[in-house]
């Protein structure tokens, strides 16, 4: 007799393991969730579940292998208009490259992240992405790119923090 676990438990199951710190574990325990949305039919949670398989995947230094669980996940939610999670796809993308020493393909990713997070009205996760282009673009030396991103994070920010707002006086002052 076999028993029929739900993905949602599947889920939690990996949530919990990631949580514990067990990235291995929360790894497949993701990829497991993920195939059973997939028979379940819903492609959505299953791409979900994918990205936080490769979240997992980065955190337990395997930046190849969290590259490849992301990939293909951005069509799906660009398919279904889902530009929040579109925007979290490529930003998992990104950073799996950036991890990989593949920058140029990590900074193209990072501003897919940012465009669709900007279409997606998420502002503060848009500053996030954008902070992590900037500082990329600060390692590899590109200081007016690193400026630039930051100020496009920041200007469509609709409720800045207090950091946020001494973070644009600062790159948007005029001398």
């Amino acid at each position: 007799m076999t028993t029929h676990i739900s993905p949602q438990t599947l889920a939690e199951q990996a949530r919990r393991a990631y949580e514990t710190g067990d990235f291995s574990a929360a790894s497949r325990e993701f990829a497991e969730a993920a195939a059973a949305y997939r028979t379940a039919g819903d492609s959505l949670q299953a791409a979900e579940m994918m990205n936080n398989q490769s979240v997992a995947l980065l955190r337990a230094a395997q930046p190849a292998a969290a590259l490849e669980a992301a990939l293909g996940t951005e069509a799906v939610f660009l398919q279904a208009g889902d530009f929040r999670r579109l925007g979290m796809a490529y930003a998992n993308q990104a950073s799996a490259l950036e991890a990989m020493k593949r920058f140029k393909q990590a900074i193209e990713a990072y501003e897919m992240a940012g465009e669709a997070l900007e279409k997606a009205g998420e502002d503060q996760m848009r500053v996030q992405v954008m902070q992590l282009l900037s500082a990329l673009y600060l390692r590899r030396w590109k200081f007016l790119n690193a400026v630039i991103a930051l100020q496009i994070g920041l200007a469509g920010v609709k409720e800045p923090t207090p950091k946020q707002r001494l973070m644009k006086k600062i790159l948007f002052f005029r001398l």
